[in-house]
């Protein structure tokens, strides 16, 4: 099946009414319908800024680079980006077309 990966950036510590981005974005996801999501922390990035956050043992400043995803229909995508939208939340994001499938696990021949 075809399908669109939905992919937002933000740092980990950004929050939107009162709880992290990443937390909320999975939640709005939920809420329409779209059958699952999951968050990733970098451990080192740069952004339009040219600033390189890395992580260190004892630095939990909370600026390294959070990635949600989302492997969705196109109609999810659109119902999912205007949802930000309205909220009014400036976010990086990239979309795009990917082969979306589920293999069943059955071995064959044995």
């Amino acid at each position: 099946m075809n399908g669109t990966l939905l992919r937002l950036y933000m740092h980990e510590n950004r929050k939107h009414r009162h709880i992290l981005l990443y937390e909320w974005l999975l939640e709005q996801a939920k809420g329409l319908g779209i059958h699952g999501g999951s968050a990733f922390r970098a451990i080192a990035g740069y952004g339009r800024h040219g600033v390189l956050h890395e992580e260190h043992f004892f630095e939990l400043a909370g600026d390294l680079t959070v990635e949600v995803d989302f492997a969705v229909t196109e109609d999810e995508a659109d119902r999912l980006l205007e949802k930000i939208r309205a909220e009014g939340i400036r976010i990086f994001y990239l979309r795009v077309p990917v082969e979306v499938g589920v293999i069943n696990g059955e071995a064959t021949g044995r």
